[in-house]
């Protein structure tokens, strides 16, 4: 079974244009996710999936500088660009990430893709999200391709193809799905960036932990904010889109 590693990404944002290539410490926020990204033990090929707009050449030329393939599609139907890119890369099994969460941690990856490679073949769809207790900004999703397959070709709904996945978890009755838990709820964190708070707050936490700690992990994240429990206000205002927002 391949195993690959899709992570959404652009240029546009509505509320912080350009924010995945935003520096912190001299380097873009994406690097530090690749790195990171990199460390995945059960992943065995990283991919951008990126739109066909001008704007977004230079997430292609990242991808090239990193030694990474790339894939372009729609910008709105993120749902058959993912599937272009699962097809492109041979994935069997796709993991998705978006490109927004710097600070995701390898092991929440990996046992998201653990759940599901163990509940097999009881399982087409795990992910830490359906009911959340990490913070956000550890998200993942891991499916099966047959089931991205149908996806693709059955999703009708705008926010079906916007998001990707809402087809498969909105229909239990055809797909078997998993979700994993972390020990405690952490789900009033957000170290996702998708507003000039959210990078305030994460670029401060890279500056912390990076410089000597490059592989920090979930629980070293946990543990600086409850050194400094002031800077969870930086971005508690913040709320997340809905679905189809």
């Amino acid at each position: 079974m391949r195993n690959v590693v899709i992570v959404q990404a652009r240029m546009a944002s509505t509320r912080l244009p350009g924010k995945v290539l935003k520096p912190v410490l001299g380097k873009p926020l994406l690097t530090y996710q690749v790195e990171r990204l990199r460390r995945v033990e059960h992943a065995d090929a990283i991919v951008l999936a990126t739109t066909t707009n001008d704007a977004d050449q230079v997430i292609v030329n990242f991808a090239r500088a990193h030694g990474l393939a790339s894939y372009r599609g729609s910008e709105r139907d993120v749902l058959s660009r993912y599937h272009g890119a699962a097809v492109e890369a041979g994935a069997d099994v796709v993991i998705r990430v978006t490109s927004d969460c710097p600070l995701i941690d390898p092991a929440v990856i990996d046992e998201v893709i653990a759940t599901f490679a163990q509940s097999q073949p009881d399982c087409d769809y795990a992910s830490n999200t359906m009911r959340r207790t990490y913070p956000r900004g550890m998200d993942c999703e891991v499916l099966g391709r047959e089931a991205l397959d149908i996806a693709h070709t059955e999703a009708v709904e705008p926010v079906e193809r916007e998001h990707v996945t809402p087809f498969i978890y909105r229909h239990p009755d055809r797909f078997a799905l998993r979700n994993v838990e972390y020990a405690s709820d952490h789900s009033d964190l957000r170290w996702t960036v998708d507003t000039v708070q959210d990078f305030a707050l994460v670029s401060r936490m890279l500056e912390h932990l990076y410089p000597e700690h490059p592989n920090f992990t979930l629980e070293d994240c946990l543990g600086l904010l409850a050194e400094h429990p002031d800077w969870a206000r930086i971005n508690a205002s913040v709320r997340q889109k809905a679905l189809g927002q």
